[in-house]
């Protein structure tokens, strides 16, 4: 990651990640910082190439993410596209964030003695990208569709760097949910976001020229990429946690 300080390692840091050891706080604030300055360069909406490796909630949990690394290949040999969710549920919530640049507030004072780490990824959290476009084809969120967006120029204009309000097009794009029983929006039980299902998600492909739609939903189905590239199309594979 070129502009870090002379004094981090990169390779010496993910070795130390490797053998689940902390990293130093001096040297997350500096990757935080380094990883905020690239992100506030990136648009709403990424456009990136396959072949990419579609991974979706990790929570925390280290060890299936050292798992995806070792059946997918590890970086940068393979190009590898995280959906969300990095954090909160795992015992090595920190160890994953770091590797990849609520309860993780508990889970930084225990094993820093302080908040400060939590400030520094949360702080980061707030300028990450909220969807990403692989080979103009599929487009990729966190959560769902939104009632309030019906192109991806909508998307565009979103201010995305703050907390993730309550309600709103930035909200629903990451609490939104597929609901295989609905065909149109539903506000969601989760209280933040809508449910959505087969109409919505053909009406903004056929709006946009796309031929699918990948979020981080246990519910999607893992085989999906591997049978589009079947079918001639080159896209990717998913790993849902």
């Amino acid at each position: 990651m070129p502009g870090l300080p002379s004094t981090v390692d990169l390779d010496e840091c993910i070795s130390r990640l490797y053998k689940k050891e902390l990293l130093a706080e001096s040297v997350i604030e500096a990757i935080c910082a380094k990883t905020k300055e690239l992100l506030m360069k990136e648009s709403n909406v990424v456009h990136i190439k396959a072949p990419v490796t579609v991974v979706g909630d990790i929570h925390g949990q280290f060890f299936d993410m050292i798992e995806i690394f070792k059946i997918g290949g590890p970086c940068p040999d393979t190009n590898y596209l995280f959906l969300g969710d990095y954090v909160d549920r795992g015992l090595f919530s920190v160890e994953t964030i770091s590797l990849l640049s609520y309860g993780f507030y508990t889970e930084c004072s225990r094993k820093y003695g302080n908040a400060n780490v939590w400030h520094y990824f949360t702080d980061m959290f707030d300028f990450l990208t909220l969807s990403v476009v692989i080979n103009d084809q599929i487009f990729c969120v966190h959560g769902g569709l939104s009632p309030s967006i019906h192109s991806i120029d909508q998307i565009k204009i979103i201010d995305r760097f703050r907390e993730i309000p309550h309600e709103g097009p930035m909200a629903d794009l990451v609490w939104s949910d597929p609901d295989p029983e609905r065909d149109e929006f539903s506000l969601s039980p989760r209280g933040a976001g809508y449910t959505f299902g087969a109409q919505v998600v053909k009406k903004f492909l056929e709006g946009e020229r796309f031929f699918n739609v990948f979020d981080a939903s246990p519910e999607n189905d893992v085989h999906r990429a591997e049978q589009q590239q079947q079918q001639g199309r080159e896209v990717t594979t998913e790993y849902f946690l």
